[in-house]
């Protein structure tokens, strides 16, 4: 699903990535973990084609990344990779139905299909009755499954979450990380998380750690 090779990432004199190479395979469940400053969302960010290395290969379901124009890494981004922050990034003056079908629409899906697929998405994941809820009047909680579900609009091939637990309180976390696994079994995504909470990272079908810029 994702095959990355020698990645290099610099900014100005800093060095962050220090030629990581890295294969994760379709409905793999990836966590990567690591001290601060290790290089950790540097290279999420570039997996998510956020931002694009200094050198090396990336390819991500077959399509090499590095060849595209940014309009079609755009277009590509858009409809095969789905983000979970830390911060939902929801926007506060759309409903939770609104803000999930935001990706869709950006794909070119038409209104009825956008909102069918997204109560059904908010359903299963047990937002039935927050759906014309703004980000403002749900939990914590709730924000990050309208994320889950927003990411899950466009059925990309792979979810990228950064630190996706990191604002929960610990039962919160613990319903969210559950969720991943299940999804998985539903819709037999690939999951790459980066996060410091060692129970999540623990029940990944991977665990790798990143030390000073590489993959140890």
């Amino acid at each position: 699903m994702i095959k990355a090779t020698n990645i290099h990432k610099s900014y100005g004199v800093l060095n962050v990535l220090k030629g990581v190479s890295i294969d994760i395979q379709k409905s793999e469940i990836i966590s990567i973990v690591g001290a601060s400053g290790a290089g950790k969302t540097t290279l999420l960010h570039i997996i998510g084609t956020l931002d694009r290395a200094n050198s090396g290969t990336l390819e991500i379901n077959g399509t090499n990344i590095s060849s595209l124009s940014d309009k079609k890494l755009a277009d590509f981004r858009n409809k095969n990779i789905g983000f979970v922050f830390q911060f939902h990034h929801l926007l506060p003056e759309f409903t939770a139905l609104e803000n999930v079908c935001i990706p869709a629409f950006i794909a070119g899906t038409s209104k009825s299909v956008a909102e069918e697929k997204a109560k059904e998405l908010l359903s299963f994941l047990g937002l039935t009755e927050r759906m014309s809820h703004k980000p403002s009047e749900l939990s914590g909680g709730e924000q990050q499954r309208v994320a889950v579900a927003r990411a899950l609009i466009n059925n990309p091939a792979v979810i990228l979450a950064d630190e996706p637990s990191g604002n929960l309180d610990s039962a919160t976390a613990k319903e969210l990380h559950q969720l991943f696994f299940t999804l998985r079994e539903k819709f037999n995504q690939t999951f790459v998380i980066v996060t410091h909470n060692e129970e999540l990272a623990n029940m990944a079908d991977r665990k790798l750690v990143m030390r000073d810029g590489n993959i140890v």
